[in-house]
């Protein structure tokens, strides 16, 4: 299915706000691709309600759906493109820039007033949780392992199950980190309202500054590797997940140089009888 030649035709059908929304995605289908609804929403200056009314017009069960159709066009359309021009695309450069980029874009979105705030926050809690599921409860786990490097109490699992039971024994003094890209995993989103309805501050980690998740939050740092529903899973949205963490880390090092000092020894000792 050509997706712009569907929308087209369906465009005569459509009310005067949805097709504020077809308008907006006939021009930049290239970055819609990777909006939210909200973003959409807001770009066609209509209400999310008239961007799901679109998508189910043009016959998707929602945006989701619809988005994935998006990327599947696109990306078949660059491909023809490329096939065209006689094209040989190096994709060593390509991932290579593409990290590179998502670091820089990373820096750029940086708000280092909410991610002081962020390391006072974990500086001062009693229990760190990390929440993520998919490829952001990998991230989590990653972050445990580097916390407890440096000598800060933490736990993550991607469990859903023991996720649930984590969220609602965390209270006040305690801090949940929630890792998504998109900001809309319901799951994550979830855990997060449990652990905050329990007393428990709660961080976001997201790519989205519009998106359920910082509902949620008491801090927002926001993370750059945006995907298209084709990329899910990407190394640079997780290279920009763990760029946040490791400034975390940095910035509770600092605080007590000496203390962070011994923790890398004792814990480095605790595992050096693992390696031959």
């Amino acid at each position: 299915m050509d997706l712009m030649a569907e929308i087209t035709s369906f465009y005569p059908s459509l009310t005067k706000s949805e097709q504020k929304v077809a308008r907006h995605v006939l021009d930049y289908a290239d970055k819609v691709l990777y909006y939210s609804v909200t973003e959409l929403a807001e770009a066609s200056n209509v209400g999310e309600t008239t961007v799901i009314r679109f998508c189910r017009k043009i016959r998707f069960k929602g945006y989701q759906e619809f988005r994935l159709a998006l990327a599947q066009s696109q990306s078949m359309k660059k491909a023809d493109s490329a096939a065209l021009a006689g094209k040989e695309i190096d994709f060593t450069e390509k991932v290579c820039n593409n990290a590179v980029e998502v670091l820089q874009v990373s820096l750029s979105l940086l708000d280092k007033n909410k991610l002081q705030a962020a390391i006072d926050l974990i500086d001062q809690a009693r229990h760190i949780q990390f929440f993520g599921v998919g490829a952001s409860g990998i991230t989590a786990l990653d972050a445990k392992n580097r916390f407890l490097r440096v000598g800060r109490r933490s736990d993550a699992t991607t469990d859903s199950h023991i996720q649930a039971m984590s969220a609602v024994l965390l209270e006040d003094g305690d801090v949940a980190v929630g890792f998504s890209v998109s900001g809309s995993t319901k799951d994550t989103n979830e855990i997060l309202a449990k652990a905050k309805n329990n007393g428990a501050k709660v961080i976001a980690i997201t790519n989205y500054a519009k998106s359920p998740i910082t509902g949620i939050a008491d801090i927002v740092l926001l993370t750059a590797g945006k995907e298209s529903p084709l990329e899910g899973g990407s190394i640079t949205a997780k290279i920009s997940q763990l760029f946040v963490i490791d400034l975390i880390c940095e910035g509770l090092s600092l605080k007590d140089l000496e203390k962070t000092k011994t923790m890398k020894e004792k814990t480095a000792r605790a595992v050096i009888d693992k390696i031959y």
